[in-house]
């Protein structure tokens, strides 16, 4: 059985095999403790009674107004542990904190590669719409689906609804050498 328990400074050394797997995406030290400092709710994992690490979420909120919204940064599950339903545990985990006072978020969106298809079906099945397709949004040039869930306070699903911010438009280029 899985836990789920805030993730920690100390949980970094612990995470090494649950990222060293070809659909983790890896981050420097620095992006880890950024997320732990500055949005302490949403970055959490799962562990085993053993206390491994087999699992974890990172989550920030940003935006503004209507736009105000968590976003899935990473989430990842251990190999031996997936398609067990850790990785919806997460999610869910992030929907509750997203839906607390402390953030009260509009919507939950995430970047998932358009070749992942198991990915994409596990979001699809709860509940989250593809909102438009990011070419080249990878350092690999692959594309990647913005994908969308209303939360509680979106009675209106105002999220799903394209706008002049999207120019009607399902593919948006994300130009990935200009920002490093």
């Amino acid at each position: 059985m899985a836990t789920l328990t805030p993730f920690t400074a100390c949980d970094l050394l612990k995470i090494n095999e649950t990222n060293l797997d070809v659909l983790t995406e890896n981050y420097e030290l620095e992006y880890y403790l950024q997320y732990l400092l500055k949005w302490p709710s949403l970055v959490f994992k799962t562990e085993t009674p053993d206390s491994e690490v087999i699992g974890y979420m990172l989550g920030k909120s940003e935006g503004v107004n209507l736009d105000w919204h968590s976003h899935i940064s990473a989430v990842t599950v251990s190999k031996n542990y997936r398609r067990l339903g850790i990785g919806k545990l997460l999610v869910d985990q992030l929907v509750v904190s997203s839906e607390a006072e402390e953030q009260n978020c509009y919507f939950m969106d995430l970047y998932v590669r358009t070749t992942n298809a198991v990915a994409v079906r596990m979001y699809k099945n709860m509940g989250f719409s593809t909102f438009r397709r990011v070419v080249n949004y990878y350092a690999s040039s692959d594309d990647a689906f913005d994908m969308r869930l209303p939360l509680r306070r979106d009675t209106k699903k105002t999220c799903l609804k394209r706008g002049k911010h999207t120019a009607e438009e399902r593919m948006l280029t994300y130009d990935y050498k200009r920002l490093q």
